[in-house]
């Protein structure tokens, strides 16, 4: 096969399930991963979907991570919580960390919950979205093995360090910011090598401080430290690096010190080593402030001023944060998830290590 084929959601998301089972994962936590898993396709993102599964599936193999996750609530108050995930599944700690914080937000009106030895947990969005279906502003933040290198220098110290920002509008779409605070996402790196095609120039720098553009030779770089991401705003001040910078360095220390995790190159990572990802969630109960239907209603109008904005050259359209996502996922769902060949190969090696030859990709 040397084109793009098509997968059916429901059929790709039962294939997720079986592979996370087949792995060890409990069925009820199989089903939470593959749901954020499929989220992210749904939405385009590639790079957090089934692009990952392989991923995860050799992290288990690895002893990267455990396929039983065991949360324990070390310390507590009414609005607030500590949480180690045990270097569980990163999906199914950031799903029930973001329940216990709309539960208390519920009840308090806010709800942070801290969480420390944790992995990758998908695309940041999923858990703010939780929050906005129960009526509430939702926040989230990761951290993440090093790829990212701070303003004026040249070695990946930070995660990309993701921000999600989520608040229900009186339109079907609701406000969904969910970005890295780098120029782009390590995944995006890894989309691109799949896809064989170069890094755009301006994203990665060498040792030396050059743009970087050989996108498997940058895969190897992140490890080896000769290589890394730029901060949102690219190289140097003079287009607002130091920005991205300040905001990726604000993500570590809500995903680190407020629960003692580990940070930086204290996140491990390979050699049968837990990650020790650390996430942060913070749930508001908007009718604690104003009725929900107020606070709908202007933020709704706050998004469709912006949209009717005058439109520069050549542009027929401003988008507001999570509207390109929530289309595409109308899209997503008819046409089915697409896999390219390289992704294919994985599935297919998925396929054949668990006895998953039912399915045909």
């Amino acid at each position: 096969m040397t084109e793009t084929s098509y997968i059916p959601v429901n059929i790709m998301r039962q294939f997720m399930i079986d592979v996370f089972t087949k792995s060890g994962v409990p069925p009820a936590d199989a089903a939470i991963c593959a749901d954020v898993l499929i989220a992210s396709d749904l939405r385009g993102i590639e790079s957090h979907g089934v692009g990952r599964l392989k991923m995860y599936y050799d992290g288990i193999k690895n002893g990267y991570h455990s396929p039983i996750t065991q949360i324990e609530v070390v310390k507590e108050t009414a609005t607030t919580a500590v949480v180690d995930g045990h270097n569980g599944m990163g999906h199914v700690i950031g799903v029930q960390c973001m329940q216990l914080a709309i539960q208390k937000a519920r009840q308090y009106g806010l709800g942070a919950v801290a969480a420390r030895n944790s992995s990758h947990f998908g695309i940041d969005g999923y858990y703010a979205l939780m929050a906005v279906k129960e009526g509430m502003i939702g926040m989230a933040f990761t951290n993440a093995r090093p790829s990212v290198a701070p303003t004026f220098s040249t070695q990946p110290m930070l995660g990309t360090n993701p921000i999600a920002f989520g608040a229900p509008t009186d339109e079907e779409c609701p406000f969904l910011f969910d970005a890295a605070t780098s120029i782009t996402q390590r995944g995006k790196i890894e989309v691109l090598a799949r896809e064989e095609k170069p890094t755009p120039e301006g994203w990665v720098v060498n040792q030396h401080g050059q743009y970087a553009t050989d996108t498997h030779e940058l895969l190897k770089g992140f490890l080896d430290q000769t290589a890394a991401l730029l901060p949102l705003g690219g190289l140097g001040e003079l287009m607002g690096g130091h920005k991205g910078f300040g905001l990726s360095v604000m993500v570590e220390i809500l995903c680190a010190s407020l629960q003692k995790n580990a940070y930086l190159h204290h996140l491990p990572g390979g050699a049968g080593l837990p990650v020790r990802i650390g996430h942060f969630f913070l749930a508001i109960n908007i009718e604690h402030f104003i009725p929900l239907a107020e606070f709908k209603h202007t933020t709704g109008e706050i998004l469709r001023e912006l949209r009717a904005a005058r439109k520069a050259p050549g542009q027929e359209r401003i988008y507001t944060a999570g509207e390109k996502e929530f289309e595409m996922e109308k899209i997503v769902q008819q046409r089915g998830i697409p896999i390219i060949p390289n992704l294919k190969k994985d599935l297919e090696i998925l396929q054949a290590e668990l006895g998953l030859h039912q399915y045909h990709f």
